[in-house]
């Protein structure tokens, strides 16, 4: 049994590094420019994304061309720009104007020390990015370009992590602008927040979001072999506590089967079509035989994105938030709030869905069991059970909000569950920042959807840079959120988000 996992590895994308001078210097401090520069790109080497240096960059042409350099190459993922001298900024107008990938502006200098008793004019004149810098800054709000700045020197792991976020963040838009997602079906029916506009989000995030019939998946399912079967369940038995009665030999045996023939032929549609996401619904199965829930489960902890009852919106965070943690602990999944512990002063979320929630949010061995679901119509599904680690975690929502799309994110952290017998699902139980009152108001405030993913290997730094490069509205709920100011950035953002846009 062949398989090619989709890939979220950074390992292929590259950040270019540019400096900017001028020919004003002459060559013998130019020559220590690109020494220099050549120096703080090494000082972020260690990064998950490569960091390329690039020729100093002294006049407008050839910023220009650098520029839809980076536009033309798919594996560049974004631009770190330093003004080692003073580079004039009326020579960068074009260049930035065409720029179409992110640029990360790192306000920094060669030197962590003055070398005070030895500093004179010629020192002066090479180490002047104090100076070039705000010439390039004031240039960058004056096109209204979207950047993220960074200060300090590239030895500080505060600047590193700063520079790690938004690399990261820019492999999740890259991601975005060549993703492909296929709905199984349609949404919900009578649900409003799964509904959303396809055509502004392939506009807006890059996304492309169509829908096949559930019995072309069907079809894929049917084609599966026996001998792949008999090879995923054998891999299921080595992975996963499996029930017994769904071994080989077991009264549910069948049922397993059907599970691996579900996700052979899910997995075939999604490599075969290029999809790196997907959606699929309770409410249309046509002749599968389970609602899909092993097969979502295992697709979701190797990097694809999934909405469950059509939820595209939701499938493009999970495969964004996939990238973003690239290498780091922890996973992302589908999540939904489900119902509360209101104990006064220690209150607590229990999130879950029916089925499709990564086992990448655990640690621990799951359990691989079959049980009833009253919902569907079809037979007994197979799934994934456990709960995810403790810890620090992230939930995130889109909405639509007719004129612009809006991301609500929720700092939390995932605690220990009490013990859940009778709940033969994947889930989380959390407590959310700054608790659980305030939280709650402003995410029904902001019209965030109940569908979220939830990422335990990516902060909500990240989710930041990831907005700014989109150009999305994000608000944020954490521990210096109050229900009051949370209202008031909402209006505030009303405002922005429509005269932003133009008439």
């Amino acid at each position: 049994m062949s398989r090619t996992p989709l890939s979220t590895s950074l390992d292929g994308y590259e950040i270019w590094f540019v400096t900017g001078s001028q020919n004003l210097y002459g060559e013998e401090t130019l020559r220590q420019v690109a020494e220099q520069s050549q120096a703080v790109a090494e000082g972020l080497s260690g990064l998950p994304v490569n960091v390329v240096w690039q020729p100093v960059l002294k006049d407008a042409d050839s910023i220009r061309r650098l520029a839809l350099d980076v536009n033309a190459r798919d594996n560049v993922i974004g631009v770190i720009a330093w003004m080692h001298t003073f580079s004039p900024a009326k020579m960068w107008i074009s260049g930035l104007d065409a720029l179409r990938k992110p640029l990360l502006h790192l306000h920094t200098q060669a030197n962590v020390e003055l070398p005070w008793s030895e500093i004179d004019f010629d020192f002066m004149n090479l180490n002047q990015a104090a100076h070039g810098d705000r010439e390039f800054g004031y240039i960058q709000s004056r096109l209204g370009i979207a950047r993220k700045t960074v200060v300090g020197h590239v030895s500080n792991p505060a600047v590193l992590q700063q520079v790690e976020d938004w690399q990261r963040a820019s492999a999740g838009w890259a991601a975005s602008r060549s993703l492909k997602l296929a709905r199984f079906g349609d949404n919900m029916r009578y649900v409003a927040v799964t509904e959303g506009d396809k055509t502004e989000a392939e506009l807006r995030f890059g996304v492309q979001v169509n829908t096949w019939g559930v019995n072309e998946l069907a079809d894929a399912v049917a084609q599966a072999e026996s001998a792949d079967i008999d090879a995923l369940v054998a891999e299921y038995a080595e992975l996963y506590d499996v029930q017994p009665e769904l071994l080989p030999g077991g009264e549910r045996h069948q049922s397993l089967r059907d599970g691996a023939a579900i996700e052979l032929g899910l997995r075939s549609f999604l490599e075969e079509g290029g999809f790196g996401a997907f959606t699929t619904s309770f409410e249309d199965l046509g002749s599968l035989k389970q609602l899909p829930g092993l097969a979502v489960q295992r697709l979701m902890a190797e990097g694809y994105g999934f909405g469950a009852e059509g939820d595209w919106k939701t499938a493009i965070l999970v495969r964004i938030a996939n990238v973003m943690g690239s290498g780091l602990p922890g996973g992302a999944s589908l999540m939904e709030d489900y119902t509360y512990d209101l104990v006064p002063g220690a209150e607590r979320i229990l999130g879950a869905h029916m089925l499709e929630v990564a086992p990448s949010l655990s640690s621990q061995k799951a359990k691989l069991e079959i049980h009833p679901l009253g919902i569907g119509g079809k037979e007994d599904p197979v799934r994934l059970v456990f709960t995810a680690d403790p810890g620090p975690a992230l939930v995130v929502a889109m909405s639509d909000m007719r004129d612009r799309f809006r991301l609500v994110a929720n700092v939390v952290e995932n605690v220990e569950s009490p013990d859940l017998p009778k709940l033969p699902v994947g889930r989380a139980v959390w407590q959310p920042e700054p608790n659980f009152a305030t939280s709650t108001a402003c995410w029904l405030a902001a019209g965030a959807a109940h569908h979220t993913v939830m990422t335990t290997a990516v902060g909500i730094d990240v989710f930041r840079d990831f907005a700014e490069i989109a150009k999305t509205e994000l608000v944020v709920i954490d521990n210096e959120t109050t229900v009051r100011g949370f209202q008031q950035e909402l209006r505030w953002n009303a405002a922005y988000y429509r005269l932003a846009q133009g008439i």
